[in-house]
């Protein structure tokens, strides 16, 4: 059966696109303060996922809500399924955005909103591709499953919940994250450094907040401080002037008497790719770390600069490994808390580890090293270990070969620090939706989506379903 795929898309960009645009107007991040039995996590998700499976009620397909955690909506019969696994959360929007990050708008041919590229343009993309095979009727000898997640950028307990309830798919792919085919992640941990909230002396922390989660590098930081003297306030206010000349960051010093309200802006980026951003979190630890902090405060802050600024591969932390077909870990510092007289400071690191070490070796290695700085490690409720498919597998194989013929390139494996829901499955993998030299704004403000490769992407989603489940 020879079907054109390009053409088929054509007709439907525009349902498509009004699809998508309705889709991001829906704030979906993950709301802790709201969770009900109803929302398990937060409005914003459930809504997006509900919105979701609608439009799959709207096209005939059969849907299914598990709870509000996690939905479906399937086509096809066969004793194997191939799932298609899409999120509608996001991250938060955070600052610096030209425009409304839930008021999509489209410009030079792209379409700006948070979750554009991360993860709803891409669902969108697969979506519309298994409508199209639905369309035509198309006979296919396995079930193919949509999967529809609100969780992905938190904790995954919507898949834990939706695999709890449901069996999982045979085989299948994310649309979450590059061309021509992700079949290898890294391992994901996170670890807590944990400090005591003690000040003493002629100066103090009052205050240190930077981040929105683990697996973002923060833009911005703030800190509040109180100190002897107003001699004092005002040679720490000609220092950070200095301070911010001197490196890649800007900011803001504000000066009532003894006390100081600093703020540094760097800039954010995909926790996965901590090189790619400056962190203002360890920035603002690097000024303040000049000055005669003492107990506790002294330790967070000289942990944050001198073991966790700028070490992207954990050298300094003691933790550097590297793999020679997965590559070196990585290492977010994405969250930094401190109150004077609180038991809750912190400085969350998150890893991206390659095969041939783990959890407890990272543990181990975080001891040795910052034992002596007063801190104590704590290990987030998740550890994903490192996931590879060979590129031998016909799942893998069938996925480069339809990149291949629609774009006359040669597809190659790849292995990337990100998680993926490709890895949810044995024989699982990310397949797109963004093309070889795109420009990367995940998780940053003013996140885009160029339509060329949304459209781009339907086609080769079209083909690749149809040829799987054919």
């Amino acid at each position: 059966m020879t079907i054109d795929w390009k053409k088929e898309v054509e007709a439907r960009k525009d349902d498509l696109m009004k699809d998508l645009i309705d889709l991001l107007r829906i704030n979906s991040e993950r709301d802790d303060s709201k969770v009900t039995v109803d929302a398990p996590f937060g409005p914003g998700p459930r809504d997006a996922l509900k919105h979701m499976l609608a439009y799959g009620e709207r096209d005939g397909f059969t849907v299914k809500n598990v709870d509000n955690y996690a939905g479906h909506i399937e086509y096809g019969e066969g004793d194997e399924t191939l799932g298609i696994f899409g999120h509608m959360d996001v991250v938060p929007a955070g600052d610096g955005w030209s425009t409304d990050p839930y008021e999509p708008v489209v410009k030079d041919g792209k379409i700006f909103a948070r979750g554009s590229s991360d993860d709803k343009g891409p669902s969108m993309a697969a979506y519309y591709a298994l409508k199209i095979i639905k369309d035509l009727g198309v006979p296919l000898s396995k079930k193919v499953r949509f999967v529809v997640g609100s969780d992905e950028e938190s904790g995954w307990g919507d898949m834990d919940y939706y695999f709890q309830h449901e069996e999982a798919p045979d085989f299948g792919f994310s649309p979450d994250a590059e061309f021509p085919i992700i079949n290898g992640e890294k391992g994901n941990i996170t670890l807590t450094l944990n400090f005591k909230g003690t000040n003493d002396g002629e100066i103090h922390l009052v205050s240190f907040k930077s981040g929105l989660r683990e697996n973002m590098v923060p833009g911005t930081a703030t800190a509040t401080l109180t100190v002897a003297d107003e001699a004092l306030s005002a040679e720490i206010e000609k220092s950070f002037t200095n301070f911010t000349t001197a490196h890649p960051v800007s900011g803001t010093i504000k000066v009532d008497g003894t006390t100081l309200a600093i703020e540094v802006v760097g800039k954010g980026a995909h926790g996965a790719h901590p090189e790619a951003g400056m962190n203002a979190g360890t920035f603002l630890a690097l000024f303040l770390d000049q000055f005669d902090f003492t107990s506790g405060a002294k330790q967070f802050l000289h942990t944050a600069a001198a073991y966790v600024h700028e070490d992207f591969y954990g050298e300094k932390l003691g933790v550097a490994y590297e793999d020679a077909k997965m590559g070196k870990l990585t290492m977010n510092a994405g969250l930094f808390s401190f109150t004077e007289g609180s038991d809750e400071n912190y400085i969350r690191t998150n890893y991206r580890y390659p095969q041939g070490t783990d959890a407890d070796t990272l543990v181990a290695g975080l001891e040795k090293t910052l034992g002596a700085q007063g801190a104590t490690i704590t290990r987030g409720e998740r550890n994903m270990d490192p996931h590879y498919v060979p590129i031998d597998d016909p799942l893998v194989a069938t996925l480069l070969q339809v990149y291949e013929d629609h774009t006359g390139q040669k597809g190659f494996e790849q292995i990337i620090g990100g998680g993926t829901y490709g890895r949810l499955l044995k024989r699982g993998v990310a397949y797109g939706a963004m093309f070889p030299g795109y420009t990367d704004t995940m998780h940053q403000a003013n996140e885009f989506m160029s339509l060329d490769d949304l459209f781009r992407a339907t086609v080769i989603y079209a083909d690749a379903i149809y040829r799987l489940a054919k």
